[in-house]
């Protein structure tokens, strides 16, 4: 499971050492069948990996069991697990605009399983804390990560608002697939200035609306079948969103609309996806009517 004396460790290579207790005890809190049903079963999946290591079959019969699996590809043991999100295209947009990661300290907003943390890793960073509240998420990556063998890549049950104070002490923070998610758009963006140390590089993905003015939409339901969707801007309100939340340097690194080659259901995640969610008369706009989803990659500087 998570090894806290190495997440102690982590936050004193940080100089954050006062976040140490109270992480510990909320993350202990979270990973508990109090807090899922499922935890148990999840926790002895994790516990018979050692057993399949050399079985890729009954691994990736395991690995199964961990369904449905958002974010990926990873290959591990021998398995490939083919996630609802073909991640390493995403990967492919930012990877070479946003600052080298060579040291830096990163923290990774809403990170799913750690698919783009580990992504992260491997393109030289230092360490890479993910924080996402949903536990399976923590757990899928728990599995990963038992054949990664990561010890400086950490993803922990929390939400960014949790996090004991504002730090200032990450080099690069990213923010992918989270602001859309949120209320009030511009306290997001204000919490995740006070991870980055100065001139730190704040990376955002989120989904937009086409428009040439600055304005945003909310959604009266649903987007694409999503509940939790509050505002979508146009590239010009968000560019605002940044400035006044003290962003400078901002760039517009990719736009795109994403497609059922990047998003699908597959044996891994067997629920309905991109393609269910769109008008089956006119796939340039949700069943609901609004434009088809479309997300954009921002890099911007912190004060």
């Amino acid at each position: 499971m998570i090894d806290h004396a190495a997440l102690a460790e982590h936050w004193r290579s940080l100089e954050l050492d006062e976040w140490a207790d109270p992480i510990e005890a909320l993350v202990r809190s979270r990973m508990s069948s109090a807090t899922h049903g499922d935890f148990d079963r999840w926790q002895d999946i994790l516990g018979k990996l050692p057993k399949f290591e050399e079985d890729a079959g009954r691994l990736r019969t395991a690995l199964l069991e961990l369904a449905p699996w958002r974010k990926g590809p990873f290959e591990v043991g021998g398995v490939t697990i083919d996630a609802e999100w073909r991640s390493d295209l995403k990967w492919g947009r930012l990877a070479d605009a946003v600052a080298p990661l060579d040291g830096r300290h990163i923290l990774d907003v809403g990170c799913g399983n750690g698919y783009y943390a580990l992504r992260m890793r491997e393109a030289g960073a230092a360490s890479v804390t993910g924080i996402d509240p949903t536990l399976l998420y923590v757990m899928q990556f728990l599995a990963v990560n038992y054949f990664k063998r990561e010890p400086t890549v950490f993803v922990l049950p929390l939400r960014l608002h949790e996090l004991p104070a504002a730090a200032r002490k990450f080099d690069t923070t990213f923010s992918m697939g989270v602001l859309y998610h949120q209320r009030s758009p511009l306290d997001h963006l204000r919490l995740l200035r006070d991870t980055l140390r100065p001139n730190g590089q704040l990376v955002l993905e989120t989904l937009f609306v086409p428009g040439d003015e600055s304005f945003a939409c909310t959604p009266a339901d649903r987007y694409a079948r999503m509940k939790n969707v509050w505002l979508l801007p146009t590239i010009s309100e968000l560019t605002t969103w940044l400035q006044r939340s003290g962003f400078h340097d901002i760039v517009i690194v990719d736009e795109t609309i994403t497609t059922s080659n990047e998003q699908r259901s597959t044996e891994w995640m067997t629920f309905e996806s991109l393609a269910e969610s769109l008008n089956p008369k006119d796939p340039s706009l949700t069943c609901e009517g609004w434009p088809a989803p479309r997300r954009a990659i921002v890099t911007a500087s912190s004060p």
